[in-house]
């Protein structure tokens, strides 16, 4: 990675990447990432060094989910007894003599994974590892039937994965390693694709992250461009209308939307050919792959004249309890310009609005409502986060806020009880000593 440098700038290179990537190695502590690879990573040898990222990964405390495929060990199986394979729509037909390949190659691909994953050398980035893997039956199967006239036989999909026996080998602190066979609860097996089993895993355990391992760089546009950052609903669109996806990215993409539309936080698309290439996804800002993420249910923005409806009818019922300062329309779309509104599928949800003091230092947070509907998603902190952050660009250190009921949420992020007197002087004239509003701030 600095191998160009000079001694000086590889350090302070290193130093300042390593530094970076604190914030990273704080939020993935306990996550659980399920990371899909190709039997072409078993294959030509990449897998050895893929082990000390792994290594890496669950000394940083990430719970790990493994799930390898089997199609060049299958095939080269197949070749050895002269067997031909068969497929429809890209799909493995798999008869009983495909099946018996297919069970060849699984046991042969899981013993070399878990014997890389052992190693311990001294002077080297094993060393001190203690990796133990857990695998077993976690994924039952049904067959994929007969599609489109072509009887798959034993080829088949996943039907559940036991969540509860793969969380109890992450809480033991193994790695899990799941293959792509499934069986049935009448004692069949099934050859199943890599990439179902690795979205059905992903999603059953509501992991916080998918990374295929491919063989591309990610998804590229008609101008040859790499998207590092997708929504789902514009990879979506990407699937519908772009001709000159790669193989793999076709297979992967459907499969990375479904994930993150399901629960999955993030869904990533990794070159493996790039050494180091998970690390760099995940520990640099800029990564070198595709991430695909939700789309966002709510958009916060600024206020506008036209919002002035949906504020009122949010801050109205408040109002009447005596929780809010009672606002006219008139004064509302005067100071429409303090307000930020968080929206949902073009309706206001809730909003806050924000006084500054610059003279004092200080920023007011007023009039934070989330309607009822949406309580409990922590909407409130997306509101004030963004808060947060205006009056940081507006050059005051310090927020405040008047409050009569809601006293512990804002005690629980951090706010610190002050009283009348700590308010800016124009605010403490205005101050209304019948409600007795308690006083708490905030330094940003």
């Amino acid at each position: 990675m600095f191998a160009r440098m000079s001694d000086q700038e590889n350090r302070t290179a290193f130093v300042d990447w390593f530094r970076a990537a604190a914030p990273y190695i704080h939020a993935f502590r306990g996550k659980t990432f399920v990371i899909a690879f190709g039997g072409e990573v078993v294959q030509d040898g990449s897998f050895y060094t893929l082990t000390h990222d792994f290594n890496l990964l669950t000394s940083l405390g990430v719970r790990l989910v493994l799930v390898h495929g089997t199609r060049p060990q299958i095939e080269a199986e197949m070749a050895e007894k002269d067997l031909s394979p068969r497929y429809h729509n890209g799909i493995r037909v798999t008869d009983a003599d495909a099946l018996e390949c297919a069970k060849m190659a699984t046991g042969q691909v899981r013993v070399e994974i878990e014997a890389l994953l052992s190693m311990g050398l001294a002077n080297s980035p094993m060393q001190g590892a203690d990796i133990r893997v857990a695998s077993g039956n976690y994924v039952t199967a049904q067959p994929l039937g007969v599609r489109d006239g072509a009887d798959y036989c034993y080829t088949g999909v996943v039907r559940k994965i036991n969540t509860k026996m793969i969380e109890g080998s992450l809480d033991d602190g193994e790695i899990v390693l799941l293959s792509p066979l499934g069986y049935s609860p009448t004692g069949e097996i099934f050859n199943l694709t890599l990439e179902n089993v690795a979205t059905e895993a992903a999603v059953a355990l509501g992991a916080d992250k998918l990374i295929f391992l491919t063989d591309t760089p990610g998804v590229i546009n008609l101008r040859a461009e790499l998207l590092k950052e997708l929504s789902a609903q514009k990879a979506a669109k990407i699937m519908e209308v772009a001709t000159n996806l790669a193989e793999d990215i076709r297979l992967f993409l459907p499969c990375a939307v479904r994930a993150v539309n399901n629960g999955v936080q993030r869904t990533h698309i990794v070159n493996r050919h790039t050494d180091g290439s998970l690390l760099l996804e995940l520990f640099t800002r800029e990564g070198i792959g595709t991430m695909i993420t939700a789309e966002p249910l709510e958009e916060i923005r600024q206020a506008s004249i036209d919002d002035v409806g949906g504020i009122l009818a949010l801050i109205e019922p408040l109002e009447e309890e005596g929780v809010l300062v009672k606002r006219s329309r008139e004064l509302l779309e005067m100071e429409i310009s303090r307000f930020i509104v968080l929206e949902r599928y073009d309706m206001v949800i809730g909003c806050v609005a924000l006084y500054s003091y610059p003279e004092s230092d200080m920023a007011e947070l007023a009039c934070m409502v989330v309607s009822n509907e949406f309580r409990d998603r922590g909407l409130g902190d997306k509101l004030l986060t963004e808060v947060a952050q205006r009056a940081r660009e507006q050059g005051v250190s310090r927020l405040f806020v008047l409050t009569t009921r809601t006293a512990h949420w804002f005690v629980e992020r951090g706010f610190v009880s002050g009283n009348v007197d700590d308010l800016p002087p124009q605010k403490q004239r205005f101050y209304n000593y019948q409600r007795r509003s308690k006083v708490f701030i905030k330094t940003l």
